[in-house]
């Protein structure tokens, strides 16, 4: 029976793909149903797409922006991890309460000003720091610019500096010599450079599109992971909003070299800012005839879309970022099949994260050589790293990898502002880096794993001597039981239960057994479907073991 279910559960998802893609639209389902209104509009989206207006309701009822709740309110205050461990959400809520009313004032996770704090959302833009003390100025129209320190330490910027790809000409002339190359030859230069995935997984980029160039198929695509909303990272938001036509030329040369038509950028809702930008620069490619049909005379067509996101951090996994674009709930899908196999519509698709694709340009520019002579041999390239408002050098940095975490720290980051008694690197998900190791280690994938961490994103969240382990150990399965899509149990019930556990000792003073916290994270790392479940006991470890002082009180002896 339960394989029963299981199968009709698969083929109801297929279903729903196909359907989703029948009409080949260049925009998808989910930016339909974002703005459909009202129900009426939901049954008559059901009803061009011969979908019953269960799945149209599932979809909505699933994304944090799309409630009715979240919809009412005015300003959102930022609750991600930076701002919490900074400890300036509490007063920033207290001045919107004031100004608002407390029933006006509603929540976002992560708006990407972790090297400020301070941050909360108004009127489809940003603010931080002290932009909490200019609410007058802000209601009356008068609009703030961010500021933010970003450069680039590495010998041979790829993702910083503009020196070598920067303008809509640079585009034109890189796309005209791709053309003339063949594609084969291509996609040997982005294997040759060592170039992998930097959202977390670190897949060679070379190989995934040769895997999806040699599918078969009527259709393919290309997507943009822009929705990888790790709270204390920053650099997709840098690279959308200050280097657009790097990714926005990833995109386009992995369609070409992979037969594919169609992207799809996939961004955040959080960042509003980066999403006019990146529409703004698609609609200057299209006016210069480099996007579109024949672009260039090359009888190459593609074209693409900016798909906004809705409030779900699981959107960060590409099978549910797939998902989410056909209009279907954000959940995880079960792989194999992979993207680059059956993916978006059930079609061959690449999907690459921002700072991935952004690298391609200048790869491309300058040939292998330069990328791959940066590293240490294993861990190849540049990496961005976002310092957040601990560091007295706050800021995004480019930076080779292998670099000595004692060097970003002291030099680049110009040390810390308060005492420090752990980092977590590489979001939510990853490790939670005690201060007194810190400086063995390198901005390295092997590295990080060896040692029992994860590299990630590469964002720095400071965690105070001042701020409780075990409230930041609350915080994480909060987050995870929040952001969980719910299609497995393990991650589903497995935070929840963690911080409800958490909460209990904190509150009520109800020990909590070493055994029973060590069962839950075996079972959610080993029996969840995707990295949120599986990925969140690695921090949860990384604290038991590190701050085992705070946590001691409160467990049964």
């Amino acid at each position: 029976m339960a394989h029963q279910r299981k199968v009709l559960g698969e083929s109801m998802s297929r279903n729903i793909s196909l359907l989703s893609g029948k009409k080949d639209d260049k925009n998808s389902l989910f930016g339909k149903i974002a703005v459909s209104p009202s129900d009426t509009s939901d049954n008559q989206l059901a009803g061009e797409y011969n979908m019953g207006i269960s799945t149209i309701h599932s979809t909505k009822s699933f994304y944090d922006f799309l409630a009715e709740d979240f919809k009412s309110k005015k300003v959102y205050v930022c609750t991600g991890s930076a701002c919490l461990c900074r400890g300036t959400q509490d007063s920033v809520t207290s001045k919107l309460n004031e100004k608002f009313g407390a029933d006006n004032v509603g929540e976002m996770i992560c708006l990407g000003r972790c090297y400020e704090n301070s941050a909360f959302h108004y009127e489809g833009k940003n603010y931080s720091g002290d932009d909490i003390n200019k609410l007058e100025q802000i209601v009356s129209g008068k609009h703030t610019s961010p500021s933010y320190t970003m450069k680039s330490y590495s010998d041979t910027s790829f993702l910083v500096e503009d020196e070598v790809f920067s303008t809509y000409e640079d585009f034109k002339e890189l796309l005209e010599t791709c053309f003339a190359t063949d594609k084969d030859d291509l996609i040997n230069t982005l294997k040759d450079s060592g170039l992998r995935g930097r959202g977390g997984a670190g897949f060679p980029t070379g190989m995934k599109w040769e895997f999806c160039k040699a599918q078969e198929a009527k259709a393919k695509y290309v997507v943009c992971n822009a929705d990888e909303g790790d709270p204390g990272a920053f650099s997709d938001r840098y690279l959308l909003e200050e280097q657009a036509l790097k990714v926005l030329f990833g995109m386009v040369i992995c369609g070409y070299i992979i037969g594919s038509k169609q992207g799809f950028m996939y961004i955040r809702g959080e960042y509003p800012e980066s999403i006019d930008i990146t529409n703004s620069a698609l609609s200057k490619l299209r006016e210069l005839g480099l996007l579109g049909a024949n672009i260039l005379g090359s009888g190459f067509d593609f074209d693409m879309n900016v798909v906004e996101g809705q409030g779900a951090y699981i959107c960060g996994e590409e099978t549910a970022l797939i998902a989410s674009i056909e209009g279907r709930r954000a959940e995880v899908d079960v792989r194999p099949p992979f993207p680059v196999v059956e993916g978006l519509y059930k079609k061959p698709t690449v999907v690459n994260n921002v700072e991935s694709l952004a690298a391609v340009a200048t790869i491309f520019k300058l040939g292998s050589e330069p990328y791959k002579k940066i590293g240490n041999g294993r861990s190849l390239g540049t990496k961005l790293i976002s310092l957040d408002g601990y560091f007295n050098n706050p800021g995004l940095y480019e930076v080779d990898l292998g670099t000595s975490l004692g060097y970003i720290i002291d030099e680049i980051g110009g040390g810390f502002n308060d005492t420090i008694k752990a980092i977590q690197i590489g979001g939510p998900l990853g490790g939670v880096v005690p201060v007194d190791i810190l400086r063995s280690l390198t901005l390295d994938f092997e590295v990080f794993a060896e040692a029992g961490f994860l590299l990630g994103h590469a964002s720095f969240v400071c965690i105070p001597k001042s701020f409780s382990a075990v409230e930041y150990a609350k915080h994480l399965f909060a987050f995870t039981a929040h952001e969980s899509c719910g299609k497995c149990f393990p991650c589903r019930l497995g935070a929840t239960r963690g911080k409800e556990m958490l909460e209990s000792a904190l509150e009520k003073d109800q020990k909590f057994s070493e055994e029973l916290i060590n069962d839950l994270l075996e079972t959610m790392e080993v029996g969840s479907l995707c990295a949120l479940g599986g990925g969140l006991p690695l921090a949860i470890k990384n604290l038991l073991e590190h701050c085992t002082d705070e946590f001691k009180p409160l467990m049964e002896k």
